[in-house]
């Protein structure tokens, strides 16, 4: 990845990341190590090698915690090891997320808890657990990923696109709750971004092209957009945004 901004206030901050070592999380972790600070991450899935080779990068080797993040009890466990390790975490990024498709028809009561286990639930108990220490340390920024699939509608995964929406809800109390302590909350949405999973699952020449129709911008996103906005918000540069949705999608859909 390319190092487009320097954020000064980031060098040796104690960051914490859900999926951080594979898709757009990994490319976000790489980003914060670029920037100086101190990274934890938790992953379902094995990311020493990841590890070793952000280490090789920065000379600075992230954290990795292998946990699945709809176990509650591991989750925060996860979150105390990195406060441990690396002092009070005061950057928070929930990026882990499933977006498994399905139908209404097809949905039973145990795929409904998952779904809404990994994609809501996990978020709202990795953020109750690092508010004690963001309120010891002052500060803190909390950034929790949404998506543009709420806001368009989009069928085909319809507890995904609820969860979506619920984050979004989420954010914005935690941000009034919260903010007297001077804790940022914000949501951020990404747009369509081009991972190797993406590539690999969905992308087509002809859906690609119709959604680059619908962009204001025409170029594809990659993960380097989606890095550069969450350090914005991780950084004080952001000091007087919380409670916001901010969407990088190169113009799909419009707020306000």
């Amino acid at each position: 990845m390319t190092v487009t901004a320097t954020f000064h206030d980031l060098k040796g901050a104690s960051v914490f990341i859900t999926g951080g070592g594979s898709g757009i999380g990994a490319s976000i972790t790489d980003g914060f190590l670029a920037q100086g600070a101190k990274v934890a991450f938790v992953g379902r899935s094995d990311a020493t090698g990841f590890a070793d080779e952000m280490e090789a990068k920065h000379g600075t080797r992230p954290l990795f915690i292998q946990c699945d993040i709809t176990d509650t009890t591991a989750l925060q466990a996860a979150i105390q090891t990195s406060a441990d390790a690396h002092g009070p975490i005061t950057t928070l990024v929930n990026n882990a997320a499933n977006d498994k498709r399905h139908t209404t028809g097809e949905v039973d009561s145990d795929f409904w808890d998952w779904m809404m286990a990994v994609n809501l639930k996990a978020y709202f108990f990795a953020c109750q657990a690092v508010l004690p220490q963001m309120q010891s340390a002052g500060f803190g920024s909390i950034i929790n990923f949404s998506s543009i699939s709420y806001m368009m509608g989009n069928a085909g995964y319809p507890l995904y696109t609820a969860a979506n929406s619920g984050i979004n809800g989420m954010t914005r109390s935690l941000a009034r709750e919260f903010g007297p302590d001077k804790i940022r909350v914000n949501a951020l949405a990404p747009g369509w971004v081009l991972t190797q999973k993406q590539k690999d699952m969905w992308v087509t020449e002809e859906g690609l092209a119709a959604h680059l129709d619908r962009q204001c911008l025409k170029d594809t996103l990659d993960p380097q957009d989606i890095v550069d906005g969450v350090l914005f918000l991780a950084s004080k540069t952001s000091k007087m945004m919380t409670g916001q949705a901010l969407v990088i999608d190169g113009g799909v859909v419009v707020t306000g």
